[in-house]
């Protein structure tokens, strides 16, 4: 007996609720069905379910069997539709959101070619810097910059960056640089109000973890207006290395406290966890992959 069927008609007897209704769904007579169960009854050696004239239900094997059923057909199913969609050309809608910053510098320069590659597929990207909801959005993929991804997504790690303590050589000119950051609350500084660490800045440093409590003379949601207004000799600022890469390599812009380094984030794709991914969304993971891998702001300024 095809032990497959076998599962499939049991799960769907239990889920009819009937052995009638089970076979108009399977398209196979009442008598059928019930071979199948009392078949698969026998081979197992237990009672899978209890049957009277009015009702079915599940005994205790019955029900560890059928979370083992479902498990097994739902694999099945998405083993063959993963291989039927890898030879499917990506196409159609494909929407992503991808933080401000980051998609203007770094991503806007990219879509021009993977619509080149990819000519049946349409983007639409968002721009945001909340974490949104995929599934309730509609979105098909995001790119986070975080600590860690998000557990109940299926994510890529495509790069890193390092959060940089710096500032413009006029404001160190005209107030110092701090030699601990235990003295940045006597500094100014701009603040990213969307930073997961707020205003207690975390550091590694030669003694170990460092917490320095700051206070912003200036917060913002984007961190491209930070780094302008440190680039004025506002403050001190704490930024990627995405982000201000260029103006440390120029001299606009100067670590302080290298020896203090603070955390690493990956920058990820992050799309919602499905039976498979859609040619699409493989299709735009791969391309980033490939043009963020070797990014030189990837962890390190230059």
């Amino acid at each position: 007996m095809d032990k497959y069927q076998e599962m499939r008609v049991f799960t769907a007897v239990v889920d009819a609720a009937s052995f009638v209704a089970a076979g108009d769904a399977l398209n196979m007579s009442k008598a059928a069905v019930s071979r199948y169960v009392s078949d698969l009854e026998q081979r197992l050696g237990v009672r899978l379910m209890h049957r009277t004239t009015r009702k079915l239900s599940l005994t205790s094997e019955g029900e560890v069997f059928l979370t083992r059923c479902r498990d097994i057909l739902s694999s099945i199913e998405a083993s063959e539709a993963e291989l039927s969609t890898r030879s499917v050309t990506a196409s159609g809608l494909l929407k992503a959101s991808v933080p401000v910053s980051f998609g203007i510098r770094h991503l806007a320069p990219l879509w021009s070619t993977f619509l080149d590659k990819h000519p049946q597929v349409t983007l639409d990207v968002q721009l945001a810097d909340r974490v949104i909801d995929l599934v309730e959005e509609g979105f098909d993929l995001a790119v986070r910059i975080a600590r860690l991804p998000d557990s109940s997504l299926i994510s890529r790690q495509l790069a890193s960056t390092r959060l940089v303590l710096c500032a413009a050589p006029s404001y160190l000119a005209r107030r110092g640089a701090p030699r601990h950051p235990s003295e940045l609350a006597q500094h100014d500084v701009m603040g990213y109000s969307l930073m997961a660490m707020g205003d207690q800045w975390q550091f590694s440093g030669p003694d170990g973890p460092v917490s320095a409590k700051v206070r912003p003379r200036m917060w913002s949601n984007n961190g491209d207006s930070c780094v302008a207004a440190a680039l004025q000799g506002a403050g001190i600022l704490l930024q990627p290395t995405f982000l201000i890469d260029q103006e440390l390599a120029s001299g606009q812009l100067v670590e302080i406290l290298p020896q203090f380094r603070s955390v690493e984030l990956g920058i990820y794709a992050v799309y919602p966890s499905r039976k498979f991914v859609l040619p699409k969304v493989r299709a735009l993971v791969a391309f980033l992959e490939e043009k963020l891998g070797d990014a030189p702001w990837r962890g390190e300024t230059r």
